[in-house]
C-alpha cells in the first residue's frame, strides 16, 4: 500500500479534524494551517504541525494557495488535502500542487475546472442525456435582458459555487436586478468569481445526491444517495441515508446517472452529484462537487467505509479497494448540522464566547467539532461549528435516537440551532417524510412556536431554583449563606431574573443540601443531589432534573435542563463594574449599528443623501453571510463613519440618520 509521509491540512474547523483522523488511522503525519484568530483553536491543537499563514482575511490565510504551498514545503509535506470550502475546488490550488510535486487528495484539474462551474457543468450533462431544469447564462446585463426567458421564481446562482453560498431565489422581477448585483458581489468575495447565472426554480423539490469515489485506473462506484431536503436559507442542516423519498428503480436510474457523469470526465477522488426531484420523482441534475462534501458522514455510518481515507489512499496511488457489488446501504443516518445563529432572528450568525460545552455520547453516536470546550466562535467564518450524526436500524429509531442526543447537546453562552433541529426532528411532518427544501420555510412559525411551547412546559420553579442552589453552592462558596443572599430584610428574599422577568423568590429552609422556597405563593421543595462547577442533579418537587449552568463575563447565568435553554440572574449580586459603565450605548433610533461582528464590503451613501425607508444604507459581510443594513424611515444621511474595508462590531456607529423636516 502507498501512504504519503505527511499530510498538509488546508482547512480549518471540524473538517480539518476530520481529515486528521483518517490519516492517524494510516499512521500518516498531519500539518495545520491557521489564521491569527484560530491560533488556539481545536483543529490548530489536533495536528502534528501547525502553521500561522495570515491574518483575518481570508486572501491572506485560507485562500490564499501560495502561503499554503509555502507552509507545506517548510513542513516537508508531500500532500494536501484541501477539505471543503475554501480551495477545495480550486484549479489555482491543484495547479501550484503539481508545479511543487506535492499531491493534491482530489480529483484531477479537468474535473474540478468542468463540473465546479456550474454553467460548463450544465452544458456538460445535458449534452450526455442527463434531465437538467432550465437556465441562462451571461453577465448581469445580458441575464437582466434575457430573464423574460424564464417565468418567475428563479434561482439565481454563482457558477463557482457551492454549500448554499452565492444563491437566492428571486420571486418577482423588480427584485432581479440587485440580486444579480449582489450574488456577483458574493460569488468574487468567497469564490474569487463573480460569475453568476439564472435557472428555472422548481417549487417544492427534494434535494436528494449521489456520492461518488473513483481511482486513478478507471474505477468508479457510487455509494448511494443522501437526502438533503431540510434547509434553511438554501443551505442543508438535516441530511439522511438512505433517502426516505427513493423507490429501488428510482434510486439505482440516479445511482447510474452520477456514475454516467462521472465516467464521462474519468473521475478519480469523492465527489457527489447533486439532483433536484420533483413530487412525481423525476430528477434534474443539479451540480457537482467535486470534494468531499459536509454530509459525507450519513454516508459512511450506513456504508461503512471511510470516505476520507479512500480518498488519501487514492490520491496516493492505490486503486479501489472494493467494486459496487461490495457497496450496500445498512440501517439508517441522520445528521444535524449545530450552528451558532439564532433561528428566532432569521438565522442571524451569533458569534460569541461559549461558556459550556456538554457534548452527547451514545451508542453509533458521532460528533464531528470545531470545538472541545469553552471558546470564542470568531465572526470571520461560517458559522457551522459541530455536527451531530447518528446511526439506527430504521428511521423511525435514528429520528428518536436523534432527538435524544440533540437534548443531551449543550453550547451555553451563544445562541444555536439546536432547539430549531430538536423541534423539526419531532415534527409530524418530518416523521411521516412530508418534507422538501420548503420544509423550512412552510414549518418556520410553527417550529419557532414550538420551542417557547416546550420551553412553557417547563415549570418556572426549576430554572429559578437551580440558580439560586447554584450560586450558593457553586458558584460563590460562601463562608456565611447571608453574604450570599444579598438583599433582604425581614423575609429571606432573593430577586431573580428569569430571561425578562424578575422574581422574588423567598428562601425558607437551606439545610444539608435541602431547600425550600415559596414562588408566586407556591411552596416548592429542593433537594441538591450532586453538583460540580458545570452540572447539578436535583430533585425538585421530587422530580428529577439535571440541570447545566455557566455564566458569562457580563453576570448573566446560563441554565439548560431537557435541552432547554434559560437566561438568568440574581439581580443582587453584581458584575463588574466596567460592565454597567458600557451598558448603555446610546443607540437611538436614528442610529445603525451592525448586528454582529464583521467587514463592510458596501457603501451606498454619504453624507446629505435622501434616503426612503427600505433603502440600503451598507452591507456588511460576517460569517459568510451579507447583511444589509436599511432605512428604517424616510431620512437624511448625518453621519458615515466607516468605509469599504473596515471591521466593525456591534459597538460600532455605522450610520447616523437624521429625520426629514
Amino acid at each position: 500500500m502507498k501512504l504519503f509521509k505527511k499530510i498538509l491540512v488546508a482547512n480549518r474547523g471540524e473538517i480539518a479534524i476530520r481529515v486528521m483522523k483518517s490519516a492517524r488511522k494510516l499512521l500518516i503525519p498531519t500539518v495545520a494551517i491557521y489564521a491569527e484568530p484560530d491560533r488556539t483553536s481545536l483543529h490548530v491543537r489536533s495536528a502534528d504541525e501547525a502553521v500561522c499563514i495570515g491574518g483575518v482575511d481570508l486572501s491572506d490565510s485560507y485562500l490564499n494557495a501560495d502561503k499554503i504551498i509555502q507552509a507545506a514545503l517548510k513542513t516537508g509535506c508531500d500532500a494536501i488535502h484541501p477539505g471543503y470550502g475554501f480551495l477545495s475546488e480550486s484549479p489555482v490550488l491543484v495547479a501550484a500542487c503539481l508545479k511543487n510535486n506535492i499531491a493534491f487528495i482530489g480529483p484531477h484539474t479537468k474535473a474540478i475546472t468542468l463540473m465546479g462551474n456550474k454553467i460548463e457543468a450544465r452544458k456538460f450533462v445535458e449534452e450526455i442525456g442527463i434531465p437538467m431544469t432550465k437556465g441562462i447564462t451571461g453577465d448581469i446585463k445580458s441575464l437582466f435582458d434575457q430573464s423574460h426567458l424564464l417565468t418567475y421564481p428563479v434561482l439565481v446562482k454563482a457558477a463557482a459555487g457551492g454549500g448554499g453560498k452565492g444563491m437566492r431565489i428571486v420571486r418577482h422581477a423588480d427584485e432581479l436586478k440587485e440580486v444579480l448585483e449582489s450574488t456577483s458581489r458574493e460569488a468574487k468575495n468567497y469564490f474569487g468569481d463573480e460569475t453568476i447565472y439564472i435557472e428555472q426554480y422548481i417549487e417544492e423539490p427534494r434535494h436528494i445526491e449521489i456520492q461518488l469515489l473513483g481511482d486513478n485506473f478507471g474505477h468508479l462506484v457510487h455509494l448511494y444517495e443522501r437526502e438533503c431536503s431540510i434547509q434553511r436559507r438554501y443551505q442543508k442542516i438535516i441530511e439522511e441515508s438512505p433517502s426516505p423519498t427513493l423507490t429501488s428503480e428510482i434510486r439505482e436510474k440516479m445511482g447510474e446517472a452520477a456514475v454516467n457523469i462521472g465516467r464521462k470526465i474519468g473521475y478519480n477522488s469523492a465527489g457527489t452529484i447533486e439532483f433536484l426531484v420533483d413530487k412525481h420523482l423525476n430528477f434534474y441534475f443539479l451540480e457537482m462537487n467535486t470534494r468531499i462534501q459536509v454530509e459525507h458522514p450519513v454516508t459512511e455510518m450506513v456504508t461503512g467505509i471511510d470516505l476520507v481515507e479512500e480518498q488519501i489512499l487514492v490520491a496516493a496511488g492505490n486503486p479501489l479497494r472494493f467494486d459496487q457489488q461490495d457497496i450496500s446501504q445498512h440501517g439508517h443516518a441522520i445528521e444535524c448540522r449545530i450552528y451558532a445563529e439564532d433561528p428566532a432572528n432569521h438565522f442571524l450568525p451569533s458569534p460569541g464566547d461559549i461558556t459550556l460545552l456538554e457534548l452527547p455520547v451514545g451508542e453509533n453516536v458521532r460528533i464531528d467539532t470545531s470545538i472541545d470546550g469553552p471558546t470564542t466562535i470568531q465572526s470571520f467564518y461560517d458559522p457551522m461549528i459541530s455536527k451531530l450524526v447518528v446511526w439506527a436500524p430504521d428511521r423511525a429509531a435514528a429520528i428518536v435516537k436523534t432527538e435524544d442526543m440533540l437534548k443531551k447537546f449543550v453550547i451555553q453562552g451563544i445562541q444555536t440551532n439546536i432547539p430549531y433541529l430538536l423541534q423539526v426532528v419531532k415534527h409530524e411532518a418530518f416523521i411521516d417524510n412530508h418534507i422538501s427544501t420548503k420544509f423550512c420555510d412552510t414549518h418556520s412559525e410553527q417550529l419557532l412556536l414550538g420551542i417557547h411551547q416546550q420551553k412553557a412546559e417547563i415549570q418556572q420553579a426549576v430554572p429559578l431554583v437551580g440558580i439560586i442552589i447554584h450560586s450558593l453552592n457553586i458558584n460563590h462558596k460562601p463562608a456565611n449563606v447571608w453574604e450570599t443572599i444579598g438583599y433582604w430584610r425581614n423575609r429571606m428574599l432573593i430577586p431573580v431574573q428569569l430571561d425578562e422577568v424578575v422574581f422574588e423568590v423567598e428562601m425558607l429552609l437551606n439545610f444539608n443540601n435541602e431547600f425550600q422556597f415559596l414562588i408566586n405563593n407556591q411552596h416548592c421543595g429542593a433537594t441538591l443531589i450532586s453538583a460540580d462547577s458545570r452540572k447539578m442533579d436535583l430533585l425538585i418537587n421530587q422530580v428529577p432534573y439535571r440541570i447545566f449552568i455557566s455564566e458569562n463575563s457580563k453576570g448573566m447565568g446560563h441554565l439548560t435542563v431537557n435541552g432547554v435553554h434559560f437566561e438568568t440572574k440574581r439581580s443582587d449580586i453584581l458584575a463588574e463594574a466596567e460592565y454597567y459603565e458600557s451598558a448603555d450605548q446610546g443607540k437611538d433610533a436614528g442610529s445603525y449599528y451592525t448586528p454582529m461582528p464583521g467587514k463592510v464590503i458596501k457603501v451606498s451613501v454619504k453624507p446629505g443623501d435622501e434616503v426612503a425607508r427600505g433603502s440600503i444604507l451598507l452591507v456588511v459581510e460576517a460569517m459568510k453571510m451579507e447583511n444589509n443594513i436599511v432605512a428604517t424611515h424616510d431620512a437624511t444621511i448625518e453621519q458615515v463613519n466607516v468605509k469599504v474595508g473596515d471591521m466593525v462590531d456591534t459597538d460600532k456607529l455605522l450610520i447616523k440618520l437624521h429625520d426629514k423636516e
